[in-house]
């Protein structure tokens, strides 16, 4: 297979035949820091016959040990694999990808898309307003519903990688938060440390059983793109089949604020959603036991984020306390904490 994997390999002749459209000159605009850890974004500025235009090209990561994670996961195929077969089956804006391919024998990868730049992207320490909240459970409801039953057991979020990363990378960042935010942890979370190993594979287990669907498994704000009450979700990296609920637990519990996620049932507004888009034999109690279910297993996201961030960078440490705060404050108003002891 021959085609760049960096983008110091990008040529005129290549980006011609793969975007049809006669490339005349083109520069490469590397993003700032925070905008692609697993894989490497960057803007394309191009010149053609037709006139300028932008778009994106993501490439592997040049550090050799994001790539190592990247390659654990198998998250350069993943994300592959979703623009070619996923992408245009699910009721979910996206941008629009004009060409990818993957090489698994070395993980190198390339993938040219749409450049959401008029859009505004989230910001995870900021939070968003209950109105854009409003918005990306009617939109992940919508995708859920799209793929609902959608039988990839390859795509299954229960398998060994993960389970053993969410054991493994919880020991490690466990410790890191108890000494970075310990005004963060509420008593009932004190002894986590020994039992949410134990807890991985039962969570994951009860997850991932039927009903099941096509989850983006990453759905936080630095991944949603807003416009006009729209959204569009980016980067499919984590895009697995698993309960519905994880996608809306994970955004609800670690991207709202305490008011904006107390302010209204975003359980009952999603699952009325999936039912409006003819989701049916599904109840709200199931939906609310898994989305408590999906919160609990979800700790383990925080915990790896919070506790392996360069929490010396300003940033880092932003981010960190904020996802990490949200997810304590949610688990402790779900009495989700009893799950993991």
């Amino acid at each position: 297979m021959t085609f760049p994997a960096a983008p110091q390999d990008l040529t005129r002749a290549w980006l011609t035949d793969k975007l049809g459209a006669t490339v005349d000159n083109f520069r490469v605009e590397a993003f700032g820091e925070g905008a692609g850890i697993i894989g490497m974004v960057t803007r394309l500025h191009l010149e053609t016959a037709d006139g300028e235009r932008t778009i994106i090209a993501k490439f592997p990561s040049p550090a050799e040990e994001n790539r190592a994670v990247a390659a654990t996961y198998d998250m350069y195929g993943r994300e592959i694999y979703f623009y070619q077969h996923i992408a245009p089956t699910i009721n979910l804006r996206v941008p629009a990808c004009y060409h990818c391919e993957h090489n698994p024998a070395d993980q190198s990868f390339v993938i040219l898309m749409e450049d959401l730049k008029d859009w505004r992207i989230g910001d995870q320490v900021a939070g968003c307003s209950a109105d854009e909240a409003e918005a990306v459970v009617r939109s992940i409801a919508a995708l859920h519903a799209s793929g609902w039953q959608t039988p990839l057991e390859v795509l299954s979020h229960n398998n060994a990688a993960q389970r053993e990363g969410m054991k493994a990378g919880f020991s490690l960042g466990w410790p890191v938060v108890q000494e970075q935010f310990p005004d963060l942890i509420p008593s009932g979370a004190a002894n986590l440390g020994g039992s949410v190993p134990d807890r991985v594979d039962e969570l994951l287990q009860t997850m991932c059983t039927p009903p099941v669907c096509i989850t983006h498994a990453d759905v936080r704000l630095d991944n949603i793109f807003f416009q006009n009450g729209e959204i569009a979700l980016v980067d499919w990296q984590s895009v697995c089949t698993s309960a519905p609920e994880q996608d809306l637990a994970y955004f609800v519990t670690q991207s709202l604020t305490a008011e904006i996620r107390r302010s209204r049932d975003w359980v009952a507004l999603y699952h009325q959603v999936l039912v409006d888009n003819g989701v049916h034999g599904y109840s709200l109690e199931q939906c609310r036991t898994r989305f408590r279910v999906s919160a609990a297993y979800l700790i383990c996201y925080a915990v790896v984020i919070a506790g392996t961030l360069d929490l010396g960078n300003e940033r880092g440490m932003a981010l960190g306390r904020t996802l990490f705060g949200n997810a304590m404050q949610a688990l402790d108003d779900l009495d989700a904490f009893s799950l993991l002891s």
